[in-house]
């Protein structure tokens, strides 16, 4: 299989003491239970609650707090697992969108954690989280139609050879890299906090591996913990 090795830029230990994450690459197989993802969502849409779990609010607002020393506003961008839960929190449900898309917003829902799925077949080079410089080409949709577009100066985001793969760090995914049930080569990565313990990272990374096994039994997956580390 081929195993994606992110690398994390050293200002991100400044900005973000204690950042570390897990890093899950998947080399996909036939799916026998296409309904598990919506299954999962439906059941973390109805289970979820405010200040659950117990570490939920405060993790998400050191969240806040890393956006706003990177220029970002939490109240506009907020971090995917804020935006996830405020969504749901508010209608009660979110929509399904793709069995692979499901079963890790489920997982974001549950656990509070940022969690982005990649199709890593269409990376070039490996993931980096660095600081942009502003010229990084991000590909996005505008009013209907593709369109290009470029990170903030100091932003954070997540970029390959090519440019930028996910805007404000865990904000938006570019839709070059976007993942889809067929892609063949996954790459999921699941961002915490020290707010967030250590076990429960591991937690939530354990429930994403159990349900890609039961999605795709025939997959071969690779977990790994990453962070960010002043030497």
């Amino acid at each position: 299989m081929r195993t994606v090795l992110p690398s994390i830029a050293r200002e991100i230990a400044v900005l973000a003491p204690g950042f570390r994450a897990l890093s899950i690459s998947v080399s996909a197989s036939r799916m026998v239970r296409p309904d598990l993802g919506k299954q999962a969502l439906e059941a973390a849409c109805q289970s979820i609650a405010p200040g659950a779990p117990a570490w939920a609010d405060a993790h998400l607002s050191a969240w806040a707090d890393v956006f706003r020393k990177f220029g970002a506003k939490p109240q506009r961008t907020a971090c995917s697992a804020d935006a996830l839960r405020k969504r749901t929190l508010k209608v009660g449900s979110l929509p399904s969108i793709d069995p692979v898309v499901d079963l890790y917003n489920a997982v974001s829902l549950k656990y509070a954690i940022p969690v982005g799925g990649e199709n890593f077949e269409a990376y070039v080079g490996m993931p980096r989280l660095v600081i942009a410089d502003g010229t990084e080409e991000f590909d996005t949709i505008k009013g209907g139609v593709p369109a290009l577009e470029a990170p903030e100066k100091c932003e954070v985001v997540w970029r390959d050879d090519v440019g930028a793969t996910c805007r404000r760090w865990n904000w938006r995914q570019g839709v070059r890299t976007r993942l889809t049930a067929d892609a063949k080569q996954m790459w999921f990565v699941l961002e915490s906090l020290p707010e967030m313990p250590i076990n429960s990272l591991n937690e939530a990374g354990d429930a994403l591996v159990d349900g890609l096994r039961l999605l795709m039994p025939d997959a071969a997956i690779d977990t790994r913990l990453i962070g960010a580390h002043i030497e």
